[in-house]
């Protein structure tokens, strides 16, 4: 479709009009012209005020766990969701029944997507069944569009498989990503292990288990010489660790959650499953060493880690229960709530746009003329209440329901396509 967006401020460090607020007409699926002001017959327009745009949102830790979960989220509810909540692309995470664990199951993932204004960009699975033990055939699920290889919270355990998997990746080019966590050590925990989980009775999982594992993937990194992400941090030392191994040279990006930035294991002092999450919610030191990590681009990327889970195993004891918040309506509302005070727009958007798309190695979304359209319209400093209206998710386990956000997607335009958020 064509639209004209009117008086709308461009945050894109890509752009040449960054900063600056233009009309920008969109004609055939491309951006055909930028300026102050414009006039077109026959197209849509769209105003709104404070209006600001970016090239699309991108979020690179998204379940949409069909098949095999769908009672939890579809890939068509997933897409609602991220519409609802301004992204224009996401990364599935390999967590579904039977695994993505070859290149049958991603040409699956890719072709439930087609032609939707979401771009689905599949992660597969680093080791078949997800089991840890053997890797995929990595070669051939990259050429049928897989963009990385995780086996998300079932973190690598084996170091023989991490370094096998690292020295593959170089031969195809592909990013490995783990979440450290040392089994071991966190021994089925589920909080961070401290004064509140002593307080509660409740098995602790420290910070131990996350550092050690990590010490070992960066020492695997500058071993095998290839590149890794490091997903869900969210220890103060682990920020140490990972600008040390950066300093070194090391091929290494990270992300975070926004849980991790502003909540902590307080929250659970009545037993609170929809705060359950893996990482756990840790202390505040660290939560400001991790934005701190932001400011200073040691964290590349924030994430809303949007995890679905069905009531029936969410709303039971605190041991038992799931782990997991859904945050794609959420997201950009409780980082503007929470870190608009820590990092400006610009940086602010780098974190869920440019850089996901960059460590991908996918390709730049640009605000400029000749260049497909690919944006998210928003408005930053608008303030509203979460309802649960808002959530176009299947399944329901947020704590912010009737919380007040800052910062609102309005509408979004990809593949030819606008909707209004």
């Amino acid at each position: 479709m064509n639209l004209l967006i009117k008086s709308a401020k461009i945050i894109d460090t890509n752009s040449p009009y960054n900063g600056k607020v233009m009309d920008i007409l969109i004609k055939n699926n491309k951006i055909l012209k930028i300026s102050k002001s414009i006039k077109s017959e026959k197209v849509k327009i769209f105003k709104a005020k404070n209006l600001h745009v970016s090239p699309g949102w991108f979020d690179m830790h998204v379940n949409f766990p069909e098949p095999g979960y769908e009672q939890r989220e579809t890939i068509k509810s997933g897409i609602n969701a991220a519409k609802k909540g301004g992204y224009t692309s996401v990364m599935t995470m390999p967590n579904t029944k039977p695994n993505i664990d070859n290149k049958g199951m991603i040409e699956f993932i890719k072709n439930k997507q087609q032609n939707n204004i979401i771009d689905i960009y599949p992660a597969g699975n680093l080791t078949i069944g997800q089991e840890g033990n053997e890797i995929v055939e990595m070669h051939d699920m990259k050429i049928a569009g897989c963009v990385a290889f995780t086996d998300d919270k079932k973190s690598i355990q084996r170091s023989d498989v991490m370094k096998i998997a690292m020295l593959y990746s170089k031969d195809c080019n592909g990013l490995i990503m783990n979440y450290p966590n040392e089994q071991i050590i966190s021994d089925n925990g589920c909080v961070n292990e401290g004064v509140t989980s002593t307080k509660l009775g409740l098995k602790g999982i420290p910070s131990l288990a996350e550092e050690i594992m990590l010490d070992r993937d960066l020492s695997l990194c500058e071993y095998t010489k290839s590149k890794l992400h490091v997903s869900y941090i969210s220890t103060n030392n682990s920020v140490k660790k990972i600008k040390k191994a950066k300093s070194k040279g090391l091929d290494v990006t990270s992300d975070v959650t926004i849980y991790n930035l502003f909540l902590t294991d307080e929250k659970i002092n009545d037993f609170d499953t929809r705060y359950k999450v893996l990482p756990p919610l840790r202390t505040t030191k660290d939560n400001m060493s991790l934005i701190k990590a932001l400011q200073s681009g040691i964290i590349d990327v924030i994430t809303c880690d949007h995890t679905p889970i069905d009531e029936e195993n969410k709303k039971i004891e605190f041991d038992n229960a799931a782990f997991g918040i859904i945050g794609l309506e959420t997201s950009f509302g409780l980082i503007g709530k929470h870190l608009s005070k820590h990092l400006d727009i610009i940086e602010i958007i780098e974190k869920i746009s440019i850089n996901p798309r960059k460590i991908l190695g996918l390709k730049t979304v640009k605000i400029n003329e000749r260049e497909k359209a690919n944006m998210t319209l928003f408005d930053p400093s608008m303030k509203w209440i979460f309802e649960n209206y808002h959530i176009k998710s299947k399944s329901k386990n947020t704590p912010f329901v009737n919380h007040e956000m800052k910062g609102k997607a309005l509408a979004i335009f990809n593949n030819g396509k606008f909707e209004e958020c």
